[in-house]
């Protein structure tokens, strides 16, 4: 089996476990959105079992990243999987907390795909900002959360919380004058903020996904 069929092996079996693991959209639109830009290093956090970076590290051969994760299993899975998929060389695998490896970091990136705790996006964002490169894209993933962050559904009394906290983040990102944000329904929901702004063969891939809410929309009346 080659490396493709066996990343979609890996994911295909994270699912079936419910392990964390980025939907074939949200993999797609990261991946094409990587080649637009030619990445050439991006940071990760909330690596899982690494697929999402091993899928980054395969379509960019001259990439390289770091990877922040946790939990000690799945970070020990995901080293397993960089070295089977010979990218190990090319990636840093770090086990440990986002909050404590954030601010100790110095070099710039020119992607960073969010996909940690939720209700710490606010707080890593100005670290993460800090660290983008000059025109740096921002991938948070899972921003809509089941439909809860933009009022599509009716948020459980135990989320409400959570869901603040992603809002309150959604509004740091909008607010935030170096920033363009746009949130899109793909997956559990993806807010793309991007220093500068987007290209026009970014804005085509964008137009092709149907999917952009508008950013307002993310802000409906609280629930009683």
């Amino acid at each position: 089996m080659d490396a493709e069929g066996r990343l979609l092996a890996l994911r295909a079996g994270a699912k079936n476990r419910r392990d964390p693991a980025a939907d074939d959209a949200t993999l797609g639109l990261l991946l094409a959105l990587a080649r637009l830009r030619g990445v050439r290093r991006f940071l990760e956090i909330g690596t899982a079992e690494g697929l999402t970076s091993a899928a980054l590290l395969l379509a960019l051969p001259q990439a390289e990243g770091v990877t922040v994760e946790c939990d000690e299993e799945r970070h020990a899975r995901a080293v397993c999987n960089f070295a089977d998929f010979g990218v190990g060389g090319r990636v840093r695998a770090v086990l440990a907390d986002a909050a404590d490896v954030l601010p100790a970091l110095r070099e710039p990136f020119d992607l960073v795909f969010l996909d940690g705790p939720k209700a710490q996006y606010v707080n890593y964002l100005p670290d993460i900002k800090r660290l983008l490169s000059p025109h740096g894209l921002l991938y948070a993933d899972d921003v809509l959360l089941y439909g809860w962050v933009n009022g599509r559904e009716k948020t459980p009394p135990k989320r409400r919380s959570i869901v603040r906290r992603l809002r309150d983040f959604l509004a740091a990102a909008g607010g935030d004058a170096d920033f363009t944000v746009r949130v899109f329904g793909i997956g559990e929901g993806a807010a793309l903020c991007a220093k500068g702004a987007f290209s026009a063969e970014e804005d085509a891939l964008l137009a092709k996904t149907g999917a952009e809410i508008p950013f307002a929309d993310c802000f409906p009346a609280e629930e009683e």
